[in-house]
């Protein structure tokens, strides 16, 4: 349809007189949508998991460990960063219906109770985070899961408890936490972390983290085929047989530079199996002269363009030249090589997760000074990110089947399109004839969503 020009430029721009209103007593809400939330709260029963991991905490408060925790969600999921964030949303009357609380704590309180967090807390709270991922792959009822295993940097310029200055590309020389970090491809969700200082190894710690998260996705789902894949700071002899022997297919990087005897293999390799124009590969007989067991090793290579370099040629022909980039892959799969390959640069996923989750869920922030206070804060954004991982699962179906990467079955959207999108909304709250009613400025589409996720 065409419009006139008079139909649709304005001739006045006058600035409006500003008049703030008490949203709470007039029922205004900036986050109506967060009733999308609120209703995935309540069936996951959220604040009652909650309660059985901070009860042992100081009862005799106005706020209870798990409404502060409870908090720091919603807080998370809203977009807020900092704790003296909740200043711009105290009054907000769909947040207090969402939490169960007629007045927000202040920052003070906030600030006390993560200082009073200790290891019972921390260790209940991770065992909250776990079940519910857990109990999302055991209703799905996958045959095959696949769990991802890496470090991510927390950097901070504060001197927090725990601590400590290691290696950090991109701020060097800060003190950081050093997460090992455990997801499932398939729902795109954080099983498990296992919290230490910035100073330490990829694979600090990970022998027991790694043994912990396949016995308990192995007691949950014992008909489901397990898988892993570790870069070559995971490449250790009782690491590897130890994931054979609990039957988990797993592919592994080999630091090959290491290993004199192994590089004069590949670079004395004539013969190559072609797996398409750019990739290549060969299998070979080795392993580390002080192993005793024996793994499948598959070399690969991937055929690069050099940039020409200074004038370029005004004829016909053009000359290209190439190079390659090698990499080695141990593995007890039996699919074929390039199977082995697709699997294993499916990894790759994982670091799409970390990206998500520090930019929406704020994950990489340091909040307070103790050690056990920002252990809560990174679970509470990893719960954050789960929850609304959880939420499109229960929304909709899967978009595919199990691919040669393992993508997620699902096409989720992140947390910062659906708060963009539906959950910083404008509502009231009103009680025609009794009957409490959130109104919503929406159309068509939004309100369709928004009845979807409700329903779902």
């Amino acid at each position: 349809m065409k419009f006139k020009r008079s139909d649709v430029v304005r001739g006045v721009y006058r600035v409006p007189e500003i008049r703030c209103e008490n949203a709470d007593k007039a029922g205004l809400t900036s986050f109506a949508g967060l009733v999308i939330f609120q209703n995935l709260f309540s069936q996951l029963g959220i604040k009652q998991r909650l309660r059985q991991c901070f009860g042992h905490l100081r009862k005799s408060a106005t706020y209870r460990g798990h409404d502060i925790v409870f908090w720091l969600i919603v807080h998370l999921i809203l977009g807020f960063r900092k704790l003296r964030d909740r200043d711009y949303y105290h009054d907000d009357p769909m947040t207090k219906r969402t939490l169960g609380l007629k007045r927000l704590p202040d920052v003070a309180t906030i600030s006390r109770t993560l200082s009073v967090m200790d290891d019972e807390a921390v260790t209940g709270y991770r065992a909250v985070s776990r079940n519910l991922v857990l109990d999302r792959l055991e209703a799905e009822q996958l045959a095959r899961v696949t769990l991802d295993f890496d470090g991510s940097v927390l950097s901070t310029a504060r001197h927090a408890e725990g601590t400590a200055i290691g290696f950090n590309k991109k701020k060097k020389g800060a003190r950081s936490y050093y997460p090992l970090f455990c997801t499932v491809a398939q729902t795109a969700q954080i099983l498990d972390l296992h919290h230490r200082p910035g100073n330490v190894h990829d694979s600090n710690g990970a022998k027991p983290y790694i043994a912990s998260c396949v016995e308990a996705v192995k007691m949950r789902l014992p008909q489901a085929k397990l898988e892993t894949r570790v870069d070559s700071a995971f490449f250790d002899e009782d690491q590897l047989v130890a994931l054979d022997a609990d039957g988990v297919e797993f592919t592994a990087s080999v630091p090959f530079a290491r290993f004199p005897k192994l590089k004069g293999i590949i670079e004395a390799r004539k013969r190559w199996r072609r797996i398409d124009d750019t990739w290549s590969y060969f299998e070979c007989d080795w392993k580390p002269d002080c192993w005793a067991e024996k793994f499948r090793i598959i070399v690969i290579r991937q055929k690069k363009a050099v940039p020409t370099k200074g004038p370029l040629q005004l004829d016909l022909f053009e000359p290209k030249s190439h190079e390659y980039d090698y990499q080695v892959i141990i593995t007890n799969k039996r699919c074929s090589a390039k199977g082995v390959m697709e699997f294993h640069h499916g990894r790759g996923s994982q670091e799409g997760v970390f990206a998500e989750a520090k930019q929406f869920c704020q994950l990489e922030y340091i909040p307070v000074r103790t050690l056990c206070g920002n252990q809560i804060y990174c679970l509470s954004a990893v719960m954050a990110h789960n929850l609304a991982r959880e939420l499109q699962i229960e929304t909709y179906q899967r978009e595919h089947g199990t691919t040669a990467k393992r993508r997620n079955l699902w096409g989720f959207e992140t947390l910062g399109t659906l708060r963009n999108r539906i959950i910083r909304r404008a509502g009231r709250l009103i009680r025609p004839q009794g009957c409490l009613t959130l109104v919503i400025q929406a159309g068509t589409k939004l309100r369709e969503e928004i009845e979807l996720y409700v329903a779902g």
